[in-house]
């Protein structure tokens, strides 16, 4: 399908739609379980306190298995990834620019193929990425990768963290809208190596995030007014909205050093998150005429930072039990992947849809696509499901 063909009947802007979904990972694919002592082997610590630590944690992130670029043929090359205090930044995006731009390539044909399109139909790509730092940036390598024409419009999202998934989304529905007959591809794609630490009783929080991060990619197509003969329609992305909490800059706090992305996450950040979750939704819910607390009359797609917040959130409006089921899947399957991880929860949201259909389940036609990230950010999108 060439761009002439998406260019009918253009004369009615609609909404934003999902045309496709992909995905793609790296090979390593790390079992909870074994985590722990493969993590303080390739690090040549035997410290048994955080050793201890790590183990506590493994169990409380209710992640079974996630996919990473490290290796042993990497930590081969670049044995000084495990020595603390090296400076270590040049290695870091000499395999972090391959690996992601790699992943991306792989997950965006995943998803063009389900689209059904041709490589001429995309008239626009989002990138996001909080894992490469480069000139070019990698949206070049990936429309290069792709073969996209010259003339495809680019963006790049750099570091918006566990939200730029959903801020990717709300990019690209903007450029569906206001561009009749575009095809937008957004592709994310993110790898820990670039963070990768080994253990020290001076930074124990580092532990968390071994304990809880993956790597991977995901790819969404996204186009207004959809041509039915040939594309299928998964989500309607109705109304999107970002907000910042003020004075929050320092509750998600990363900085990019000689070492490579170090951060820190406030405790308090789940607590944060429940306080003002309600307020947000809210807004969204009330565009289509959703009073206050309809919240189980919607179904949700809440990027997974961690179990902590998938509870608070759950807690503070009282959702039933299976309201986040696609979202602690993701999280057991894949770990938290970052941007990445929206997609894998939209991709679990319609298995569940389908299989709801079928078995004559109760099915909800609305929801909520959120997810959180620095500053604090807030990105949600109120999303209209076209699956049948």
């Amino acid at each position: 399908m060439g761009s002439e063909g998406i260019m009918k009947d253009v004369t009615k802007q609609g909404k934003a739609t999902v045309l496709a979904l992909g995905k793609a990972f790296p090979h390593q694919l790390v079992m909870q379980e074994y985590l722990v002592d493969g993590y303080f082997r390739d690090t040549n610590c035997d410290n048994p306190e955080l050793k201890a630590k790590l183990a506590r944690l493994c169990k409380t992130t209710t992640v079974k298995t996630r996919y990473v670029v490290m290796s042993e043929d990497i930590l081969k090359k670049y044995p000084e990834l495990a020595v603390e205090g090296t400076s270590t930044i040049k290695q870091r995006l000499e395999i972090c620019n391959e690996a992601v731009t790699q992943m991306a390539i792989e997950a965006s044909r995943a998803c063009i193929k389900k689209w059904g399109g041709s490589l001429s139909g995309i008239t626009h790509l989002v990138y996001v990425s909080s894992s490469e730092a480069r000139l070019p940036g990698g949206d070049l390598y990936l429309a290069k990768g792709l073969g996209l024409s010259p003339e495809t419009q680019r963006i790049m999202l750099y570091f918006a963290g566990c939200s730029g998934g959903v801020a990717g989304l709300r990019v690209a529905k903007d450029i569906a809208e206001n561009n009749p007959g575009s095809r937008v591809l957004l592709a994310t794609s993110e790898t820990t190596i670039i963070g990768f630490k080994p253990p020290s009783l001076d930074r124990p929080y580092d532990l968390v995030g071994v304990a809880l991060f993956g790597d991977g990619a995901g790819a969404i197509m996204i186009g207004s007014n959809p041509i039915l003969e040939t594309e299928r329609p998964l989500f309607e992305l109705h109304t999107a909205v970002q907000e910042f909490l003020p004075n929050t800059e320092k509750k998600i706090d990363g900085r990019l050093t000689e070492e490579g992305i170090s951060f820190r996450l406030a405790r308090e950040l789940p607590q944060i998150i429940e306080d003002n979750v309600e307020g947000f939704c809210d807004k969204l819910m009330g565009v289509v005429g959703f009073q206050n607390k309809e919240y189980n009359k919607l179904f949700w797609a809440v990027h997974p930072g961690g179990p902590a917040i998938l509870n608070h959130i759950e807690k503070r409006l009282d959702l039933l039990p299976d309201k986040l089921d696609a979202s602690r899947r993701a999280l057991m399957d894949y770990g938290n992947a970052s941007s990445n991880t929206i997609v894998y929860v939209l991709e679990y949201m319609i298995e569940e849809r389908l299989k709801n259909i079928k078995n004559d389940q109760e099915d909800h036609e609305w929801g909520l696509i959120l997810a959180f990230g620095p500053g604090i950010t807030f990105e949600g999108i109120l999303a209209r499901n076209l699956c049948a």
